[in-house]
């Protein structure tokens, strides 16, 4: 914490939060298909995976349904507002990634300089 101060841009690691087995549209924003025009039972499903005789198969990497979040996640540039050195915290501006009290990782910035940094 001490190495920090105001306004140095920083970069922010830290494990998504986890939302279990989620679908192709949450998971991939696609797009829900008609509630009504003769759909029954097919809403929220993605529709065709595939092609036809050729090639017989589906893609490898295809878009579907999954575990999503839980994963290492970096916020790039955020900006520290303030540094208390006495209770070790450092308040930072825009998205941390993460639930309340998840554990952290805070480097400075790689892309971009800070305030302080071009000043000097």
């Amino acid at each position: 914490v001490a190495n920090f101060k105001a306004g140095q841009k920083v970069d922010v690691t830290g494990r998504s939060k986890g939302k279990g087995f989620q679908g192709v549209i949450k998971r991939h924003n696609f797009t829900m298909q008609d509630a009504t025009h003769g759909n029954s039972l097919s809403h929220r499903a993605p529709g065709s995976i595939g092609q036809c005789q050729t090639p017989g198969r589906v893609w490898k990497g295809k878009k579907m349904a999954g575990h999503m979040g839980a994963e290492q996640v970096t916020t790039q540039s955020l900006e520290i507002v303030q540094v208390d050195v006495e209770n070790n915290l450092l308040l930072i501006k825009g998205a941390v990634p993460g639930s309340k009290g998840g554990a952290v990782v805070v480097k400075p910035s790689v892309k971009s300089r800070s305030q302080t940094e071009a000043e000097s």
